[in-house]
């Protein structure tokens, strides 16, 4: 791919920014100035505009890029053709033989040596809400081991937030070059194209597909301008573009279906663009967290790091929530996470390290599922040794987890349900918690 010569952003090949309205160029003078739809575009090329909101969104959620491509989209599709890919599910997906409701724990999905891409390697596990209303989400696990060689996706049910566990992937889209690695994450906004390529593999990872409003940062508060994620921590590609004449086929995800066409060329080919609405990758390791530094902890909602919103003031259609190494200072507290039952439900993964609520169990590329009102919190060993330990300044530390929390109840897959790697045993966890009450006062 030809990317744009030049960048004002700190890394080559990005752009600095959440929500910023960029402008890039692979080639000089192809983006038009002071108009978005000249009579004639440079280059021969043709103005196209790609809408992430409705036109009428307001003006500070209002989404929308201008492309400046060698072909205009239509090219990039022909006549559709059906395809399955069956364990890459959309909501809803409720099996009435499989029980949902319930504390669940998954090993790490194992690689099997099978060749994968993207879209074969995709593994759904838990559904929420319902795509066809543009409401909820779903979670997957990707294993992928190839390349994807003159093919390319889109998908018109949601943005994609790619949360990479084991490997390295490249992300060539429209708009640009993503590269991603654990501890970083990066988000494909819907409708956008792109292929995906394996730069070090076997690759494993997370996947929080969102059907409904797209992720923004969360609101601080009382916190004020700084910590958690920070804007400029966010990086957006430079133009980049191929023009190759290729036998290639395009997949696009539309309402929980897979459908395939055929065209003669790459549609990666965009010369230039400007707008807001454009992917970007987030590194995990620059999240600052903040928290409590005397007594007892806030909730887990301190550590968001994105969230979309649902319509109902503060109770998110998903929030993606990071539990990274940090200090911990609380005086005369239990500082672990604390035992409850809430009304959202979620869904975690390790990326690496150890989680302190649970010290055994929940390995790196493994998930767990607390739905919503099922009680969960530290099991036995957590408890004893937060109960008991001299409390001091701590450096909790070689750690990375994170939440896809929704206010829908997620429905496991049959994928899920039936896979190997569901721990059977995880209910158990919980089971050697002593009754410490005797009716006497004074603490136990």
């Amino acid at each position: 791919m030809i990317r744009a010569a030049d960048t004002t952003g700190t890394t080559a090949g990005y752009m600095p920014g959440f929500g910023n309205d960029f402008e890039t160029e692979a080639l000089p003078g192809a983006l038009p100035q002071g108009m978005n739809s000249p009579q004639k575009c440079n280059y021969g090329l043709y103005g196209e505009q790609l809408s992430g909101t409705a036109f009428t969104a307001p003006s500070h959620q209002n989404e929308r890029t201008w492309c400046y491509r060698i072909r205009p989209s239509v090219k990039h599709t022909h006549r559709f053709q059906k395809i399955d890919l069956p364990l890459w599910k959309s909501a809803p997906c409720i099996d009435p033989d499989i029980i949902s409701l319930g504390q669940y724990r998954w090993d790490p999905l194992a690689h099997t040596g099978e060749a994968l891409t993207w879209l074969t390697g995709m593994r759904t596990m838990v559904t929420a809400g319902d795509v066809n209303t543009q409401t909820g989400m779903a979670s997957h696990v990707y294993l992928v081991t190839e390349s994807m060689q003159n093919a390319y996706f889109f998908s018109a049910d949601g943005e994609l937030l790619v949360v990479p566990q084991e490997g390295r992937l490249r992300f060539c889209t429209e708009l640009g070059i993503i590269d991603v690695e654990p501890q970083e994450i990066a988000i494909l906004p819907r409708g956008l194209v792109y292929r995906v390529e394996v730069l070090e593999g076997p690759c494993r990872g997370f996947v929080c597909e969102n059907y409904g409003q797209k992720f923004q940062l969360p609101g601080r508060g009382p916190i004020g301008a700084n910590c958690m994620a920070n804007r400029r921590d966010f990086k957006t590609p430079v133009a980049a573009f191929e023009d190759r004449e290729v036998p290639s086929t395009v997949t696009v995800k539309w309402c929980g279906q897979f459908h395939e066409t055929k065209i003669g060329h790459s549609p990666l080919d965009v010369v230039a663009w400007h707008g807001n609405y454009a992917p970007c990758k987030y590194d995990l390791k620059t999240y600052c967290p903040v928290g409590s530094i005397l007594f007892d902890h806030p909730d887990p909602s301190i550590f968001t790091v994105l969230t979309a919103p649902s319509g109902i003031e503060g109770t998110a259609n998903i929030d993606f929530v990071l539990f990274r190494d940090r200090w911990m200072v609380a005086e005369n507290t239990f500082r672990p996470p604390w035992y409850h039952k809430n009304v959202m439900s979620e869904l975690m993964g390790n990326i690496y390290g150890v989680y302190d609520a649970k010290p055994k169990g929940f390995v790196p590329g493994g998930m767990s599922l607390h739905n919503c009102m099922l009680p969960h919190g530290p099991d036995k060993n957590a408890f004893e040794g937060a109960s008991n330990s001299e409390l001091g300044p701590e450096k909790l530390k070689e750690t990375m987890s994170f939440m896809f929390e929704t206010r829908f109840p997620q429905h496991l897959t049959p994928f899920a349900a039936q896979a190997g790697h569901l721990q059977e045993d995880y209910i158990d966890c919980w089971g050697s918690l002593e009754k410490k009450f005797d009716g006497t006062p004074g603490v136990k």
